[in-house]
């Protein structure tokens, strides 16, 4: 009886040490939830076609102005570090800094811009269809 009752305790504590630690509670934090993108116009419809989901991470140098261009699909990414300015073609400016989201603007010239002394680091989604490039590299108008 006593050999149980030490083996009963014992297969507790060994049991109790065994529980997986609870970590804490899931968190969701919704980033962005829009039809729009950044400049306030309506996101366009999907392009017809077989779905395509691209995911792309950027690193963008000290200094460095990227090339103006536009997307042909919706698209929209994280800033994962360093700080980022997005310029479109009228001059409206988007600053963005590390953990900040942005819905791109699709159809529409604009340029991205790191100023700062890091890189910036960016993944972005597009949703865009098999056939249809993600970004055409443009001019800008003004």
């Amino acid at each position: 009886m006593k050999k149980a009752l030490i083996f009963l305790l014992f297969t507790g504590i060994v049991m109790t040490s065994c529980r997986e630690k609870n970590l804490g509670e899931i968190e969701v934090l919704t980033l962005v939830d829009t039809t729009k993108s950044w400049d306030g116009n309506k996101l366009p419809k999907y392009p017809e076609g077989q779905p395509n989901v691209k995911i792309l991470k950027f690193t963008i140098p000290p200094k460095t102005k990227l090339p103006p261009h536009e997307h042909l699909v919706i698209n929209a990414g994280v800033l994962l570090s360093g700080e980022l300015t997005v310029v479109d073609e009228n001059n409206n400016k988007l600053y963005l800094k590390a953990g900040d989201p942005i819905v791109e603007l699709v159809n529409t010239i604009h340029y991205g811009e790191n100023e700062g002394t890091e890189p910036a680091e960016i993944i972005v989604f597009y949703a865009g269809a098999k056939d249809i490039p993600i970004t055409l590299k443009k001019k800008m108008k003004n």
